[in-house]
């Protein structure tokens, strides 16, 4: 009788372990799935967005093509050098003056070169009168050997000191030139028109030949100097066009491949490639001196952005609209008023208009996608647009987003 009670208790004992231990496991079992459920459970948080700031995905002509930078350089320039050694005088124009083709910017002391040229013409005038006596002498010889007065030896002799007055004579007047020469080179005059851009000289200093005095630019058409690697060069031809953002402005410019050099450059093996800019807004050439505006292009500002090789129609969103902060790419789209992370995949990268844009697979022609600019939003939240019309084009300003309330 006492071992079927200590069996009793012993099994009462088991079933109450066993109880508890079940239900302590059913109470985690339950606070799993809620912590799951509530993990699961989509923020039904609500974010604010104006028109503009979303974009729709679809099919554009895409530029591709290659990334070129670079300084900008006058294609038209000149420095403005001594031709003779002196002081210099009447030096008026500073940087950025306007100047035009001819217009005399400085002068040599000329007292000097006016002394050389009386002098070369004295010279001149002196052998021009041995001329004369020479050829009287000739003259008179010639009528006395065709009397037979004197030998024909004597005649050949007046003949040639002829020739050789005459030859002096000529080297006088050749020396006039040249010191005519060197006086009219103590004006110093602008060969194009343009702006200063260095003055190197000081009025009142003395200068020596080849001395630089002035440099000019005519800023109304620049090139940029594009270094290509030997594989792009491929590409390149002359006449195709590139986007390119000049520093400290905000408006991209056009340029066109003018040139391309036939070598390429020895050691690095690269080809350089020449693009022409127009400045349409510099002062016209030959405008009274501050009349013209200021240029917004300028020799020496930096360059860069894309030259465009080949054009395609792809589906692309623009670049700041693809996300990387997970491990594959992928964009903010909405579908049903609701944030929904699209994984994507890139291709072709190029621009459309004004536009950085990249072509992507694993969206619908017309999703509808927020722009790089709103930030990270939480994959569920709702979402209100404040306007109601479609999506903005891609070159459409962004607005920030904000809280609905």
């Amino acid at each position: 009788m006492k071992r079927w009670i200590k069996w009793a208790v012993a099994l009462v004992v088991v079933l109450l372990i066993a109880g508890g231990v079940l239900r302590a496991l059913s109470a985690r079992k339950a606070q799993q799935q809620a912590l799951a459920a509530s993990s699961a459970a989509p923020d039904m948080g609500q974010v604010e967005l104006a028109a503009t700031d979303v974009v729709k995905a679809e099919v554009r002509e895409v530029v591709q093509g290659l990334p070129v930078s670079g300084s900008l350089k006058a294609i038209n320039s000149a420095v403005i050098k001594a031709r003779v050694a002196g002081e210099l005088q009447g030096l008026a124009v500073r940087e950025g003056d306007v100047v035009k083709a001819g217009q005399v910017i400085a002068r040599i002391d000329a007292t000097e070169y006016q002394s050389r040229v009386r002098q070369a013409k004295e010279q001149a005038e002196s052998a021009k009168a041995q001329v004369d006596v020479v050829q009287r002498q000739y003259d008179n010889n010639k009528a006395l050997v065709d009397q037979g007065f004197i030998s024909k030896t004597a005649l050949d002799t007046s003949l040639a000191n002829l020739n050789a007055a005459q030859s002096t004579y000529k080297a006088a007047l050749a020396a006039t030139e040249v010191a005519a020469k060197s006086l009219d080179d103590t004006v110093l005059k602008a060969p194009i028109s343009g702006q200063v851009s260095q003055r190197l000289a000081q009025p009142g200093e003395r200068v020596g030949i080849d001395t630089k005095i002035v440099e000019i630019v005519d800023l109304s058409r620049l090139e940029l100097e594009a270094t290509l690697s030997a594989t792009d060069s491929m590409d390149v031809r002359v006449g195709q066009s590139a986007q390119l953002q000049i520093e400290g402005s905000r408006q991209p410019v056009t340029a066109v491949v003018a040139r391309i050099n036939p070598s390429a450059q020895a050691g690095s093996r690269s080809v350089l490639a020449y693009l022409s800019i127009d400045n349409p807004g510099v002062a016209g050439v030959g405008e009274a001196k501050g009349e013209s505006s200021a240029p917004p292009l300028r020799q020496g500002l930096f360059a860069q952005g894309t030259l465009g090789t080949a054009r395609a129609s792809l589906l692309a969103v623009p670049v700041s609209a693809v996300r990387t902060d997970k491990p594959s790419p992928y964009v903010q789209s909405v579908e049903n008023g609701v944030v929904v992370h699209k994984s994507v995949e890139l291709g072709e990268r190029g621009t459309a208009g004004s536009d950085a844009v990249v072509a992507v697979k694993g969206l619908a022609d017309g999703a509808v996608v927020v722009r790089g600019e709103i930030g990270a939003l939480r994959e569920g939240t709702k979402v209100r647009f404040t306007q109601q019309a479609s999506p903005a084009p891609a070159q459409a300003a962004s607005v920030p987003a904000k809280p609905a309330p």
